[in-house]
């Protein structure tokens, strides 16, 4: 049975995602805990009401980057995870945390990167103009929102959008997108080579992208 961590920020709506697709599907895997940076944070509670483990590694009790990092590592590693997985995990992870967990640590981002990596990626993209938005998996590697892309969402955006809506598009993209990219790696079928990632034996139905033409 593969195990997963996940850490989470806020309301874990991608964490939710994932817990039901394990239960749905019959993944042979379990979330081993929940483990959020904010003793606030929603996603805890949501967590909880599905029977999940859950620890708090509150980042305001530390000084120190490294020491907050070091902290966190030792409640993941407690767990022996397969996947760590950030759902929503606002913190900018250092070098050596990144590399601890290099080729099993994961992140979703709502955009197609390499296209508005950071915040505010959705009014970014209503002021650009683009006519395709979505969201991306990837590997966490050393610089933000640049690691090998696992998997894409592509959402339209539509002349009416505002944040709210194109958000709420994107985030529906999101909650497919991420357990179909976790499942792979847990079935050992990524193949990490440098800054690419290729997908082994696909099957019918498969891609490394997800198109959302809902209107």
């Amino acid at each position: 049975m593969k195990k997963i961590v996940v850490l989470l920020s806020g309301r874990g709506s991608n964490m939710a995602a994932i817990a039901a697709a394990l239960r749905e599907e019959r993944w042979p895997a379990s979330i081993a805990c929940v483990i959020a940076d904010r003793p606030q944070a929603q996603g805890l509670a949501r967590a909880a009401q599905a029977g999940l483990a859950t620890a708090v590694v509150e980042r305001s009790a530390f000084a120190r980057r490294d020491d907050f990092e070091r902290a966190l590592a030792e409640t993941i590693d407690a767990h022996r995870p397969d996947a760590v997985v950030l759902a929503g995990f606002m913190r900018v992870l250092g070098a050596a945390f990144v590399e601890r967990y290099h080729g099993r640590l994961l992140n979703i981002h709502p955009s197609l990167l390499p296209a508005f990596p950071g915040l505010d990626t959705h009014r970014r993209a209503l002021q650009g103009g683009v006519a395709v938005h979505g969201a991306t998996v990837h590997y966490v590697g050393a610089e933000v929102d640049a690691g090998p892309i696992i998997a894409q969402a592509a959402v339209p955006v539509m002349p009416e959008d505002d944040e709210d809506a194109l958000a709420a598009r994107v985030l529906a993209s999101e909650h497919r997108l991420y357990p179909m990219a976790l499942r792979w790696h847990l079935d050992g079928r990524l193949r990490l080579q440098g800054t690419r990632v290729t997908l082994a034996d696909p099957r019918p139905g498969e891609a490394r992208w997800l198109w959302n033409d809902a209107r």
